[in-house]
């Protein structure tokens, strides 16, 4: 099995990454489920509903066959939203042979199972190698050969080395990493706070209230990671607090501009639907939810923006809710942690 890379999903992030793979030499296959979707991707060399103006090179090969797209393919990018992860698993069963291997770049934790993504693949295809490919990564800027840096996560280093050489460009730097789970977890959960980002955005609060926000909201999410068996120091890379950072302040973000809508008076329902795209820490936030119940973590930011979205928790009242805790040490999480210091 040669070098050929499958991409299932059309979006924008599995165009981007087509564009760039195609760009160094590498045959793709972009699937794409939606056939008059794909034809006229095919016709335009264009994904008009989420790269606009981005040219798509003569050879990707765009298809709305999912047996085609997989076949021959060393490498199936799993491009599509977390939610759909587990359809397409079954889709794929009886396609797949056991030296492919899986490379993932959604970012959220399926509700019904609280599992991570990895661990839904593995249900169906335990004895395929599988890797996450996370990080401050908006794929507008990724198709336009903007510099960005990503991170490749599996706990096989060989397998994360391997995807770091096929994904490396000049414009696209590539790190390793063995901790799988904290970098799927910090993919998924910063989505929960960028959401409260852009809500303290539309109440028009300011770059205190952001900073603070995102300090304390890294604070949570390595808090829980380490509870499940994470490495803490994950989160001080690319796919905790690099991502966080990119999510929060871009525009590019989906989930902080649904947040600035509902911050603004938008209900829930109303600010995914004017986006019009996937906004997965609205799914997310119902995740972290029940995972902070079940490991007894503290989250209160995360817990504020679930009630929010879920609960018609008043924004404005949420904020004085956090601000008017019980006092705390700064570094009391640290404190308690004896493996653990910034």
């Amino acid at each position: 099995m040669n070098n050929k890379i499958g991409i299932l999903g059309g979006g924008s992030w599995g165009t981007a990454l087509a564009i760039l793979l195609a760009k160094k030499g590498i045959e793709v296959n972009l699937w794409v489920r939606n056939k008059d979707k794909a034809d006229l991707m095919k016709t335009a060399r264009e994904n008009v509903d989420y790269l606009a103006g981005v040219i798509i090179p003569e050879d990707v090969n765009i298809t709305e066959n999912l047996e085609k797209a997989v076949e021959g393919s060393e490498i199936l990018v799993l491009a599509v939203p977390t939610h759909a992860v587990r359809n397409l698993c079954t889709e794929l069963n009886g396609k797949i042979v056991s030296n492919q291997i899986f490379v993932n770049v959604a970012k959220g934790i399926e509700i019904s199972s609280l599992k991570r993504i990895s661990e839904i693949v593995e249900e169906y295809f335990p004895e395929n190698e599988f890797v996450a490919l996370s990080g401050p990564t908006h794929a507008e800027e990724v198709s336009k050969d903007m510099p960005t840096t990503i991170v490749a996560a599996c706990e096989n280093e060989s397998i994360a080395e391997k995807i770091q050489d096929i994904f490396m460009t000049p414009k696209f730097r590539v790190y390793t990493n063995t901790d799988l789970m904290g970098v799927e977890l910090g993919g998924a959960l910063k989505n929960v706070i960028a959401l409260g980002a852009g809500i303290a955005d539309g109440l028009g609060y300011g770059d205190n209230s952001l900073a603070a926000l995102m300090n304390r909201g890294i604070t949570e999410i390595a808090r829980l990671g380490e509870k499940m068996g994470a490495n803490r120091m994950t989160f001080t890379g690319l796919s905790g607090i690099g991502d966080l950072i990119v999510t929060c302040t871009s525009k590019h973000s989906r989930n902080r501009s649904a947040g600035v809508k509902i911050g603004k008076g938008m209900n829930l329902e109303e600010a995914v639907e004017s986006i019009g795209m996937v906004v997965e820490g609205v799914k997310t936030a119902k995740s972290v939810h029940e995972l902070m119940k079940k490991y007894e973590v503290e989250m209160p930011i995360c817990e504020n923006i679930y009630e929010v979205l879920y609960e018609n928790l008043d924004p404005k009242h949420a904020v004085i809710r956090l601000m008017m805790r019980d006092k705390k040490d700064e570094l009391e999480h640290m404190k308690e942690s004896e493996s653990f210091g910034w």
